[in-house]
């Protein structure tokens, strides 16, 4: 991952090279892509693409644990802290079964953005966040904290962006509600410079347990 500053601060943009792919050429898939029906719509707003009210945040407490079953997504969630040169760590490149947290940034399930991010695949295959792109409107998004409560988030729309486009405030930018973004990369695929975008869900909290 690297990172891009704005007036907000610090934000990250998960970097793939898909050796996957690279290794095994056309025997390796691209990981799915979300349709157009699943991006915003004109005017549908943070929450107009489920159409689920929005529920009261929670208060802060990290997350352990994330599942999203729509695509079989079940994994623990580590806390990511900064690279030397200030770009996000991210998890382990050799376990494809982990997500990470910002540890310095919104608690998933407190009033804010919260970010969590994973690979797409590593050397060895498919990882965590393989198939975000396939996710649609609706599905719903677990996210297990410290605390011992589950904020449960309804998906509200799933988008790719090239790496020169990212909009920053679009993904990253708070509407007072308590939100969360799930991003991995995707988009176009290079043998040479690896995978070009990045695959975003978008989703607001509607329950907890």
């Amino acid at each position: 991952m690297t990172d891009r500053r704005t007036k907000g601060g610090l934000v990250a943009i998960a970097v793939c090279t898909g050796l996957w792919l690279i290794q095994n050429g056309a025997e390796g898939r691209n990981p799915p892509q979300p349709s157009v029906a699943e991006a915003f719509t004109a005017g549908s707003g943070h929450t107009g693409g489920s159409g689920v009210p929005p529920t009261d945040a929670l208060r802060p407490s990290e997350p352990v644990r994330i599942r999203i079953p729509a695509v079989r997504v079940d994994a623990p969630v580590m806390r990511l802290g900064l690279a030397r040169d200030g770009s996000l760590d991210v998890p382990p490149a050799g376990n494809r079964n982990v997500a990470g947290w910002y540890r310095d940034g919104t608690p998933p399930g407190t009033r804010g953005t919260a970010i969590i991010a994973g690979h797409v695949d590593n050397a060895q295959g498919p990882a965590v966040f393989y198939n975000l792109g396939a996710l649609r409107k609706g599905d719903t998004i677990e996210v297990d904290r410290q605390d011992g409560r589950t904020g449960v988030f309804t998906i509200d729309a799933i988008e790719v962006y090239d790496y020169e486009d990212f909009p920053e405030q679009r993904v990253y930018g708070a509407n007072g509600n308590a939100e969360l973004r799930v991003i991995t990369c995707g988009g176009a695929f290079s043998p040479k410079t690896g995978y070009r975008a990045n695959v975003v869900a978008y989703a607001h909290l509607t329950g907890a347990r």
